[in-house]
């Protein structure tokens, strides 16, 4: 069945985004069939509000870490001194509280304009490493509350097996791992042929979730398994200087170099963070033809600091963002402060144009989760349409072509993912009190 939307203006294109107004779009069977500016609404058009955008991308989403919010900020400290705060949360999820939870979390994206999330799924297992009756149990809650709160997923399966370079995993570390990295596969593969993760809006990757998890032998296993299933597979790299410093004295060479010896950068693998690499890092990056995924918002909560952005897009292409964990969910405050994070570190301005910043946003993400197809506006894509209310407060009066700069999650009004309205005037049409919920479920959490 043909649906047929209209917006007063909207983004459209696929390699140099502009915005037109009067846009009409039709589509069938979640794709757009025809994308037509400059023509007053049709009387059978669902007319939509403010500026129409691609659908957002979420490229890197640790979805449990959204109950710390608020309440890692009274000690100081560093990266490691949080990890233990989320230890101390990832002691309390089971199957049915993190599905829970993940729905809730999810719908918090779609309210915020996310039509693709790319979880990077670790916490597999129940209290010291005993298997769930079904091995898969919590990475199958993660698929099902993507599906009921609406955006795709793409479920980055993780191998986590040791504590440290060198060190037994510990603790609530052991609902982390598989025992080696053969044994990961195995499950990974199992979840892969289930006919959950078959279903439309669902892909399974691979990730490695560093080089301080991973052993050197175990990085290969987890590369070829991405291939073998023409999976995408992301990675944090170099997220700390400790990691890089670890590494060295561990292995002689940078976490890049490492991945690299072993088949795990390529065309298909994503880099995330990727904030303390050298000028040959950077380099071996590019020359791979990997990409890399940004979380500024997450780097600047947890005091990670600022990474090469602009020398890492140079090398490797736009890159993608992610909310990681979710200190915030806002996929403009991450592109604004892509730019923003380049102007503290060189003391100059205007290092990514807004075309840049809106594929950061949308069409980078969607590809390395393995959506190619989506974050554009144009015929032949999915039919992810996301409005923007042009009359806020903070939009007021802003040329929508630099909306860019000044838009927040508060400002969508509608989503429509695959071409089924998911938020309608900013109410979640699943889901409709994500607040209360959400109140609720992160209240039964901490007790």
């Amino acid at each position: 069945m043909v649906r047929r939307w209209w917006a007063p203006y909207a983004l459209v294109g696929s390699e140099l985004p502009r915005v037109e107004w009067g846009v009409l779009f039709e589509e069938d069977d979640g794709r757009l069939t025809r994308v037509v500016p400059g023509v007053a609404a049709p009387p059978d058009a669902t007319r939509l509000t403010g500026l129409a955008v691609p659908g957002l991308a979420n490229a890197h989403s640790h979805a449990f870490h959204r109950a710390l919010r608020g309440r890692t900020h009274f000690q100081g400290g560093t990266f490691w001194t949080w990890r233990r705060q989320m230890y101390s949360l990832a002691e309390r999820l089971d199957p049915d509280s993190y599905r829970r939870l993940a729905r809730l979390v999810y719908a918090e994206m779609a309210l915020a304009g996310i039509t693709s999330v790319g979880e990077f799924h670790y916490l597999h297992h129940d209290i010291g490493g005993i298997r769930y009756d079904d091995q898969n149990a919590m990475g199958l809650a993660l698929v099902d509350a993507a599906r009921e709160a609406g955006p795709r997923i793409t479920l980055l399966d993780t191998c986590y097996l040791t504590g440290g370079i060198d060190k037994p995993l510990e603790g609530v570390q052991l609902r982390f791992g598989d025992n080696d990295a053969h044994g990961w596969a195995v499950r990974a593969a199992d979840l892969a042929g289930r006919p959950e993760t078959a279903a439309p809006g669902v892909r399974i990757g691979a990730a490695i979730h560093s080089v301080r998890a991973v052993p050197a032998s175990g990085l290969r296993v987890v590369a070829d398994w991405a291939t073998s299933h023409g999976a995408p597979l992301h990675a944090h790299l170099s997220e700390q200087r400790a990691e890089n410093d670890m590494c060295r004295a561990a292995h002689g060479c940078t976490p890049t170099e490492l991945l690299s010896r072993h088949g795990a950068l390529g065309p298909d693998t994503t880099l995330v963070h990727a904030t303390h690499l050298s000028v040959p890092d950077i380099t071996e990056l590019g020359a791979s033809g990997a990409s890399v995924c940004l979380c500024p918002t997450t780097e600047q909560d947890l005091a990670d600091g600022i990474g090469p952005g602009r020398a890492l897009a140079d090398a490797c292409g736009t890159p993608a963002l992610g909310s990681d964990g979710h200190s915030v969910i806002d996929v403009f405050a991450e592109a604004r402060a892509v730019e923003l994070h380049e102007r503290l570190r060189t003391e100059t301005r205007g290092h990514f144009t807004p075309q840049e910043l809106w594929s950061a946003a949308t069409s980078a993400g969607h590809t390395a989760l393995g959506w190619p197809d989506a974050g554009w506006l144009d015929t032949g894509a999915r039919a992810d349409i996301v409005t923007l209310d042009l009359d806020s407060v903070r939009l007021a009066g802003v040329d929508p072509s630099a909306a860019i700069h000044a838009a927040t999650a508060s400002d969508v009004v509608d989503v429509v993912i695959d071409g089924e309205q998911v938020v309608s005037a900013g109410i979640h049409l699943r889901v409709p009190d994500v607040s209360a919920e959400m109140r609720e479920v992160i209240g039964q959490l901490w007790g």
